[in-house]
C-alpha cells in the first residue's frame, strides 16, 4: 500500500532542519567535540561550589529571625560543637576542666569564628544543657561565620587540629556546619562511585538491547555530553544563584538516562529504515521527521514538569530545576543534532561488531536464532509479537484489567495517607560519621530537647517590666517546659523557648504558632527547627496547586498537540499521576517507617524531608510523560493510517513495549546506582523514582493505559470542531499518513492490511518535516 499522492519509490524529501543537521556531519561532531572539551573545562570544581541546604524558604519569618540573630546575637545561633569525652573521669575534674579550657582559648583565637562558650565557661542556668546527664562528656559551641564556602574552608583548616585525643579528652566535631560538610563531601564521593556502576552496566545493557558494541556506544556517548555540559551550565549558575549539591545528582541520573532513551529511539528507528532498503542520508530523514519528532516533544513535556520547581522559593527545589531543564534540553540536542550526524558517518556500520552475527557463527539451528533474536530491536520478531499478544490479551479483558491494575496502585499508595513531613538533620548521614555520631550522643544523652529550642526575636524599645510580662505570657502557654532570656542589645532582644516532646513533632509545631499569635508591645520573630519546618511547609502548601495547575495545563496542552484528542490528555494525567502512587507508599513504608533501614542502611527519622515528595513527584512525573509520549506517538501514527482504534494501540505497544521497558531497566540501573548513596535523601531520591519509573513502564504502559484505551474506544480521538481544526493546523505528530477511508480501504481489526514480514503493520510513510 502507498500513501496518496506519493509514488512508493520517491525518497522524503529533506526538510529545513534535516538539511541542516546533515549537512556537514564531521564538521559538526567536530564543534561538538571542541563544545564539549570546553565545558568540561568550566565545569570543573562544581560541586565545591554546591551547598548543602536550601530547604528553608528566603522570605519566611523564620529565615529573617535566624539572619538577625546571627548578626545581632552569634552567641544565640552555634553551627560548630566540640564533644569533649572525658572517659571514666567527671567532665569537672580538675585536668578536664583545664584542658576544656585550653581547648576554648584555642578555639575563640581561630580566624572567623565567634560567640565561643563552653560547659566550663556557662552560667549556672546554660551549664546543665551544655553536660551529659552521666557526667562524663559536655560540649564547647561556636559559631563560624560567613557564607556556606568560606565557613567549609575554615572547617577544614580548623578541624584537625581539635579532633582527636588532647589530654584527658577525646574530642569529637559536630554542629550543622560539619553536618553540612560532611554531606557535601560523601555525595562527591558517593556519585563517583554511582557513575562506576553505572556507565559499565548501562553500556551491557545497550549491547543486550541492541546486539551491537558500536550501536550501544551510541547512548552512552549522548549521555556523557549532556552530563558534562550540564555540569557548565550549574557551575555558571553557581555565580549568579544557589544551587544545591544534591541537584548533582540529578544531572547524572538524568542526563544518562534521557539520553538513553532518546538515543534508543532514534537509532532503533534509523536501524529499521536501514533494514527496509533505506541509503543513511534518507534514513536518517525519516528517523528526525518520526522518531526525532517525537524526542523533542518528549524533551518539552519532562522540562516543564522539571520547570514546575521553580514555582517554590527553597533553592533545593530550584535547583533541580536548574539541573533538570539544562540536562533534559542537552540530552535532547545532541541526540537531534550529534546522533544524526554520527549515523550518517557510519551508515550500515552502526551494526559493527554485531555480537548475534558473531553469536551465530558459533552456533547453528533454531537455538542461535533464538539467542539471536532475544537482542533484536523492539517491536519486531518474537518479542514484538509477545508485545502484541499482551495488548490483544488485555483489550478481551480491559474491564478486568483496569479495575485490577488500578487497585493494586492504590493499595501500594495507601502508606502514604500516614506521612509525616520533617527536617533534614544529621541522620540523613551514616550512623558512622562523625558529625552524625556527635549529633547522636547530644540526643541520647544531654537534657532537654537539644536543637529544639525556638528563638523568639523581639524588636523595638521596651522596658524590662514589659520584656518581663511578655516572658511570663510565653511560660504560661501549654506546650512551653521552659523559658529563658531575654538577652538584650539595643533595641533588640530574644528569648530561648524549650517546648514539650521532640525538637520537630507536633507540640512543638502547635508552639510555634501560639508564640507567633502572642500579644507583645514590639514586633517578635519566631525561628528554630520547628519554625523552619512550619514555614517550609506553609510555603510548600501555598505554591504546590500553582505548580500542579502548571504541570496539569501545559501537559494536557502539549498530548492535545500530539494526538488532536480531548480524552488522551486527561487520561494521561490521571494515568501518570496514579503510576506514581507505588513510589509514595514505598517512600513512606521504607523511609518513614523505618522498614528496611538495615538492609539499605539509614537511619529513620520517622519523617520525610518536606520537599523530597515534591522533588519527586516533578521527576517521575516527567519521566512517565516521556514514556507516555513514546507510546501515544506510535499508536496515533496507526490510527491515523488505518482509522482502526484497537489495532492502533495493539500496534503503539508492539512497537514500543519493548523499547519502554528497556529504556526503564536502564533508567532503573542508573536510579538505583544514585540510590547506593549514604546519604538518606540522595537514596530516597534514586531508589524511589526507579521504583515509580518500572511501574509506570511495565504496569501502566503495558496494562493499565491499552484497558483504558479499550474502554472508550473510538470516543479517546474526538475533539470539538474547533479544536480539531487548531490541531490540523498547528498539530505535532510522528506519523501523517492518509487515514484510509471508504468501505473498500478500511481494515478488521483481525486482518489489518500491509502487514510486514513479522506480521505487524508496516510503517507510514508520509511524515511532516522536523522544523
Amino acid at each position: 500500500m502507498t500513501e496518496v499522492n506519493k509514488p512508493p519509490n520517491e525518497p522524503p524529501r529533506l526538510g529545513g532542519w534535516t538539511r541542516f543537521v546533515t549537512a556537514r556531519p564531521r564538521l559538526s561532531l567536530l564543534v561538538a567535540l571542541v563544545i564539549t572539551a570546553l565545558a568540561v573545562v568550566a565545569g570543573s570544581g562544581v560541586a565545591d561550589r554546591l551547598g548543602s541546604g536550601g530547604w528553608e524558604d528566603p522570605d519566611a519569618q523564620s529565615t529573617y529571625a535566624t539572619k538577625a540573630l546571627e548578626r545581632e546575637f552569634p552567641d544565640s545561633q552555634p553551627n560548630f560543637l566540640l564533644l569533649l569525652d572525658s572517659g571514666s573521669a567527671s567532665v569537672d575534674a580538675p585536668a578536664v576542666a583545664a584542658e576544656a579550657r585550653s581547648l576554648t582559648a584555642r578555639l575563640a583565637a581561630e580566624p572567623g569564628v565567634t560567640g565561643v562558650g563552653s560547659y566550663w565557661q556557662a552560667d549556672a542556668a546554660t551549664a546543665p544543657s551544655l553536660r551529659a546527664k552521666d557526667g562524663h562528656e559536655a560540649l564547647i559551641a561556636a559559631r563560624i561565620t560567613g557564607d556556606e564556602g568560606t565557613m567549609s574552608d575554615t572547617l577544614d583548616r580548623m578541624a584537625p587540629h581539635f579532633r582527636g585525643t588532647h589530654g584527658p579528652v577525646e574530642v569529637k566535631v559536630g554542629g550543622i556546619v560539619a553536618v553540612r560538610h560532611e554531606m557535601q563531601t560523601i555525595i562527591k564521593e558517593d556519585l563517583a562511585r554511582a557513575e562506576l556502576i553505572a556507565l559499565p552496566v548501562t553500556l551491557v545493557l545497550l549491547v543486550m538491547v541492541f546486539g551491537s558494541a558500536v550501536a550501544a556506544l551510541l547512548p552512552l556517548g549522548i549521555g556523557i555530553v549532556a552530563i558534562l555540559g550540564t555540569n557548565a551550565v550549574l557551575r555558571g549558575l553557581t555565580e549568579l544563584t544557589d544551587v544545591s549539591v544534591f541537584a548533582i545528582n540529578l544531572t547524572t541520573a538524568l542526563g544518562l538516562g534521557l539520553a538513553v532513551d532518546y538515543a534508543l529511539f532514534i537509532v532503533r528507528r534509523f536501524r529499521e529504515e536501514l533494514s527496509g532498503g533505506a541509503e543513511p542520508l534518507q534514513a536518517v530523514g525519516t528517523t528526525l521527521r518520526t522518531a526525532g519528532r517525537t524526542v523533542l516533544f518528549s524533551a518539552l513535556t519532562v522540562a516543564v514538569s522539571l520547570a514546575a520547581m521553580l514555582v517554590f522559593p527553597q533553592y533545593f527545589l530550584r535547583s533541580f530545576a536548574y539541573a533538570g531543564i539544562a540536562v533534559v534540553l542537552l540530552a535532547a540536542a545532541a541526540a537531534l543534532i550529534l546522533l544524526p550526524a554520527a549515523l550518517i558517518l557510519l551508515g550500515h556500520r552502526v551494526d559493527a561488531l554485531d555480537l548475534r552475527r558473531l553469536f551465530r557463527r558459533r552456533r547453528s539451528g533454531p537455538a542461535a536464532t533464538e539467542a539471536a533474536s532475544a537482542s533484536a530491536p523492539a517491536g519486531s520478531g518474537e518479542k514484538g509479537r509477545a508485545w502484541a499478544r499482551l495488548a490483544t490479551l488485555v483489550m478481551r479483558r480491559a474491564p478486568f484489567f483496569a479495575l485490577a491494575t488500578t487497585a493494586v496502585l492504590v493499595l501500594l499508595g495507601l502508606p502514604f495517607l500516614s506521612v509525616k513531613f520533617g527536617t533534614a538533620d544529621d541522620r540523613q548521614l551514616p550512623s558512622t560519621s562523625e558529625s552524625h555520631v556527635v549529633q547522636q550522643h547530644i540526643r541520647d544523652g544531654f537534657p532537654g530537647s537539644p536543637g529544639g529550642g525556638l528563638e523568639v526575636l523581639a524588636e523595638g524599645r521596651a522596658t524590662p517590666a514589659q520584656y518581663t510580662a511578655y516572658k511570663d505570657r510565653l511560660a504560661a502557654l501549654p506546650e512551653v517546659v521552659r523559658v529563658d532570656g531575654p538577652l538584650v542589645k539595643g533595641d533588640s532582644a530574644y528569648f530561648t523557648v524549650t517546648p514539650k516532646g521532640e525538637a520537630v513533632g507536633d507540640d512543638a509545631q502547635r508552639l510555634v504558632g501560639d508564640l507567633r499569635a502572642t500579644d507583645a508591645p514590639f514586633d517578635t520573630k519566631v525561628t528554630g527547627t520547628a519554625a523552619v519546618l512550619v514555614d517550609s511547609k506553609h510555603a510548600i502548601a501555598e505554591r504546590l496547586p500553582w505548580a500542579a495547575g502548571f504541570i496539569a495545563v501545559v501537559t494536557l496542552f502539549l498530548v492535545f498537540l500530539l494526538t488532536g484528542s480531548v480524552l488522551i490528555p486527561i487520561q494521561a494525567v490521571v494515568l501518570n499521576a496514579l503510576s506514581l502512587s507505588a513510589m509514595f507508599g514505598a517512600v513512606v513504608w521504607v523511609f518513614q517507617d523505618g522498614h528496611l533501614s538495615g538492609l539499605l542502611g539509614f537511619t529513620s527519622t520517622g519523617s520525610i524531608e518536606t520537599t523530597l515528595p515534591v522533588l519527586m513527584f516533578c521527576v517521575a512525573f516527567g519521566l512517565s510523560m516521556d514514556y507516555g509520549v513514546f507510546l501515544l506517538s506510535r499508536i496515533k501514527e496507526e490510527y491515523d493510517r488505518t482509522g482502526d482504534h484497537n489495532e492502533a494501540v495493539r500496534h503503539g505497544l508492539q512497537r514500543t513495549g519493548g523499547l519502554i521497558t528497556a529504556a526503564a531497566v536502564i533508567l532503573a540501573v542508573v536510579m538505583v546506582a544514585i540510590g547506593t548513596s549514604r546519604v538518606t535523601n540522595t537514596k530516597m531520591l534514586g531508589l524511589g523514582i526507579a521504583l515509580a519509573v518500572l511501574m509506570d513502564a511495565m504496569i501502566v504502559r503495558g496494562l493499565l493505559v491499552p484497558a483504558v484505551m479499550r474502554l472508550t474506544g473510538k470516543a479517546t480521538w474526538w475533539a470539538p470542531g474547533p479544536l480539531r481544526r487548531f490541531h490540523e493546523r498547528f498539530g505535532l505528530s510522528e506519523g501523517e499518513g492518509q487515514r484510509l477511508r471508504g468501505a473498500g480501504n478500511a481494515t478488521s481489526h483481525d486482518e489489518p492490511a500491509d502487514r510486514d514480514g513479522d506480521g505487524s503493520p508496516h510503517e507510514s510513510g508520509g511524515i511532516r518535516a522536523l522544523r
